[in-house]
């Protein structure tokens, strides 16, 4: 079994290609406690190597930085690429005002007017510069691997933006979606696919390695503010497609902000599974009681975005982080995209979307949410959204599964010894908070706005996150019922006020799951009938036949089955 210390032990030994390679293929087996799974814990990291660790990803899970890069984005490209740059400033729909005056008049960008796909093909060329430093980035690597990453992102804002722009001069001229470009040129095409081939990625935009974690900078490194200098209101974009300074800069900037939080989640998840395995009761309550903080910032950060990016805003720029899958479902590409040469045949990937993101999947794995899931289209799907992730997030997220179950997670937490048990039905009722959010997000920034029946990375816009949320309050019930009045009467006489506030949380996450599931139930069924119109969303009616097939078998029978993953686009 190849593990993460046996593929970082190999750093210094292997080019920076092979490198990331080991790290895409790391085994999906279990790896348990011995093995170290952050980078703090890494060889190469504790004995100073500085070849070694400069040879790791620009993505491992960590202590210090939870989720996010290794290093803050780059923003600057070299010289050599100053074609690429001047046409990704250039291509943002509202370009920067020449003054501080906030009425001040801004130009139309590229793709306001219609024009980026002509000035790629103008301006970068198959034998231009560009295509020869990647070429020769590659070749010799090693340490190199935070230019790797911005070029990444950059290349992945060109494409979507080249491959979607038709698609989006339609949407805002008629509301309605048209299908895309169905080649991308090669000098688009072999250097993103050399790129991620190198970071073990897909050649498309992603969530974490491109369009949000690899997309801002700090403006005061010393800054003070809920997340320290990862801030929102200390961060801006590096690439936009439509307002660097609008609804988009809050739309991004606030996940950056909630996944700053996430080095709380990463300590206090390791630190919960070793007082497991030291049979440390008081050591998993603190652990969790951290847990508990670090999922309540992020949810008051998550709530901020209601403020930070208007709803009505967000089909400004939505269509450019669309993918071309599922395959022959994808109406915007029913035919794929060629990479021109790459490869003759069409190929097909996900979009970007919040579905690529941890924080959501590392709370359903530690908790042994994942054991309720059910067997079915929709689980599977989630599975495969799993891939459009760094690798180490990836081997992270997915290794945790089986170390909870295999550590007794749940069972240790329901032992009702003190506050365990009601610490654990409170980390249940965040994770339904931040996926009832995101439900009522999907409501109203998308669903009122547009009749497309495919969220981002394609998943069915009306049934995905039900489909999860109902998880998690059927959830949220079972281990409600399991806490009883004798409980209450125990949290009160240990903790006197605190532990009757305990208890009332307590309750009223249980009684809500129960009332909020019935709801949800009928939401659905209404949402779903009033798009029985005929109208989907595009410009000229498709055969909706191959996305209903894909999703047809919700209802099945539950069998229990892995998931790993939460969100929408």
């Amino acid at each position: 079994m190849l593990t993460l210390s046996r593929v970082t032990a190999r750093a210094s030994s292997t080019t920076h290609g092979q490198q990331q390679r080991l790290f895409a293929s790391v085994s999906k087996a279990p790896i348990f406690a011995s093995n170290p799974h952050v980078l703090e814990d890494l060889e190469v990291v504790r004995n100073g190597d500085k070849q070694g660790i400069e040879a790791l990803p620009p993505f491992v899970v960590s202590r210090e930085r939870g989720f996010l890069p290794r290093q803050d984005p780059m923003v600057n490209l070299p010289p050599q690429f100053k074609n690429l740059d001047s046409l990704l400033d250039r291509m943002t729909i509202h370009q920067p005002a020449k003054s501080s005056d906030p009425n001040a008049e801004r130009a139309p960008g590229l793709l306001a007017l219609g024009q980026f796909g002509d000035a790629v093909e103008s301006e970068l060329k198959v034998d231009g510069p560009e295509m020869k430093a990647v070429k020769d980035l590659l070749a010799d690597p090693q340490g190199r691997n935070h230019l790797i990453a911005a070029l990444f992102r950059d290349y992945c804002f060109a494409v979507s933006s080249y491959l979607l722009e038709p698609t989006d001069q339609a949407y805002r001229k008629t509301g309605k979606y048209v299908p895309g470009r169905k080649v991308l040129p090669a000098q688009l095409a072999v250097p993103i696919t050399q790129l991620a081939e190198n970071l073990g990625h897909f050649p498309f935009m992603e969530y974490a390695s491109s369009y949000a974690l690899q997309n801002w900078k700090v403006k005061d490194p010393n800054f003070k503010g809920p997340a320290g200098r990862l801030s929102f209101d200390n961060l801006e974009l590096i690439r936009a497609f439509e307002d660097a300074q609008g609804s988009e800069r809050g739309f991004i900037l606030v996940h950056v902000e909630m996944v700053a939080f996430t080095n709380i989640l990463i300590s206090a998840t390791e630190d919960a599974l070793a007082a497991i395995h030291a049979d440390d009761v008081k050591g998993f309550e603190n652990a969790f009681e951290r847990l508990l903080g670090g999922y309540q910032k992020i949810n008051r950060s998550m709530d901020t975005m209601w403020g930070r990016s208007k709803n009505g805003d967000y089909m400004k720029f939505r269509t450019f982080i669309y993918g071309t899958a599922p395959k022959k479902g994808n109406p915007m590409f029913p035919e794929g995209v060629v990479y021109e040469g790459v490869s003759e045949e069409p190929q097909w990937y996900r979009g970007e979307s919040g579905a690529n993101d941890n924080i959501i999947p590392l709370n359903d794995n530690l908790l042994e949410i994942v054991k309720n899931f059910p067997k079915n289209p929709l689980t599977e799907q989630l599975r495969e959204f799993r891939k459009y992730r760094p690798a180490s997030q990836r081997d992270y997220v997915n290794t945790l599964e089986f170390r909870a179950q295999d550590a007794g997670v749940r069972d240790f937490a329901m032992r009702k010894i003190d506050r365990l048990t009601a610490l654990y039905i409170l980390l249940v009722e965040q994770n339904r908070e931040f996926r009832n959010r995101h439900w009522n997000f999907t409501k109203e920034y998308i669903i009122k706005h547009t009749k497309f029946p495919l969220a981002t990375g394609g998943s069915p816009i009306i049934k995905y996150l039900p489909h999860n949320l109902d998880v998690v309050l059927r959830t949220l019930e079972e281990s409600y019922a399991d806490f009883t009045p004798m409980d209450t009467a125990e949290l009160v006489t240990r903790h006197g006020f605190a532990g009757e506030i305990l208890a009332k949380q307590v309750e009223e996450a249980g009684v809500r799951a129960q009332a909020q599931r019935r709801v949800l139930d009928r939401e659905v069924k209404e949402l779903s009938e009033a798009r029985d119109g005929g109208d989907n969303g595009m410009a000229q009616q498709y055969d909706t036949t191959a996305v209903d097939k894909v999703f047809q078998d919700v209802k099945k029978p539950p069998q229990r089955g892995w998931v790993g993953n939460d969100g929408v686009g």
